[in-house]
């Protein structure tokens, strides 16, 4: 990989790991479905008409926006809303490579190794010492959002296995625009249209900027500069560098947030990077079967996760809800 490249690959890393703490901040200034719907509106908006017509079948924009969208980020937003720290959750939030090997497993019929699965053992692992950190300090019930949330980030990985788009940035765009109408409704019937209209009505400069931080910077710039390095680079060659992203993740929030980092969440960073690395790293079985397209044979789906990006996180402790 050439050093621009490199510097490239390390930036978008950087961008998406920071993007947690800019996500912490607008959640002082919106309620989390409602600013993971704007999220969503000002990534897609205008961006949708300049990408071009979708490159995939609709049922894979449907489902990925359903599952990715509103799932996913739906409840990640609240949970980080509910007290789940910044940092913290860009670690976590990490398992979603198990979560996406098990589902390739039943879905794609894509085997783990031993090696994948000592890698699965160890994430675990490490998800085990950040509960045992996060209950000694924050609120169980967010931190068990942020599980379920990186399920569906697993989940909405392997659909867009399924999908293959071609084109990382156009899919994504148009991936955008299905969870805003389903996530302003959500958001009017829990967070109520009278909290909403206040937020909306005392937007400033910082809410505003985190809205095209979240939408422009980590989804516009992130998928396309991530998707153009994998189209110039084996995805073996670019995903380690998604390992990153919980390191600026954690480095920002304790920066910027002044979020302290205990010696338990340093283990569970530990164990939780190792288990990472050989879970999406190692090549997968496969079993052979005519269920399963021979595309799907080229790679791993772990090597081809959407991106470890968007990534909002919260974490408050009852600040901005």
């Amino acid at each position: 990989m050439r050093p621009s490249h490199l510097a490239l690959a390390v930036l978008v890393a950087a961008v998406w790991g920071v993007n947690f703490t800019v996500i912490e901040i607008g959640l002082d200034h919106f309620p989390p479905l409602l600013f993971s719907a704007l999220r969503f509106l000002v990534a897609a908006l205008p961006a949708v008409f300049f990408v071009g017509r979708p490159k995939v079948a609709w049922k894979w924009i449907v489902a990925v926006g359903l599952v990715l969208g509103v799932a996913k980020f739906g409840l990640l937003f609240s949970g980080m809303a509910a007290g789940m720290p910044a940092g913290l959750s860009s670690l976590v939030l990490q398992i979603q490579s198990v979560f996406t090997a098990v589902i390739a497993f039943v879905a794609l019929g894509e085997r783990p190794t031993r090696v994948r699965l000592s890698g699965m053992g160890v994430a675990l692992a490490g998800i085990g010492v950040a509960a045992v950190d996060e209950g000694a300090s924050g609120p169980l019930g967010a931190f068990a959002l942020v599980i379920v949330a990186a399920m569906c980030w697993g989940a909405s990985n392997v659909l867009t296995r399924k999908a293959s788009p071609p084109d990382a940035l156009n899919f994504m765009v148009w991936v955008s625009t299905v969870p805003v109408l389903p996530l302003l409704a959500l958001s009017l019937l829990v967070e109520g249209p009278s909290r909403d209209l206040a937020a909306l009505r005392a937007l400033d400069w910082q809410g505003a900027g985190t809205v095209v931080y979240v939408a422009w910077v980590t989804t516009v710039f992130g998928f396309g500069a991530w998707g153009w390095l994998l189209h110039r680079h084996p995805a073996s060659t670019v995903a380690p560098f998604s390992l990153l992203v919980p390191v600026f993740g954690m480095s920002s929030a304790a920066m910027f947030l002044g979020e302290s980092v205990s010696g338990l969440r340093w283990c569970a960073a530990a164990l939780l990077v190792v288990g990472v690395a050989l879970t999406s790293l190692a090549p997968a079985r496969r079993t052979a079967g005519p269920s399963v397209p021979p595309a799907v044979h080229t790679r791993s789906a772990a090597s081809t996760l959407v991106h470890p990006v968007d990534v909002p996180a919260g974490g408050r402790g009852g600040a901005g809800s």
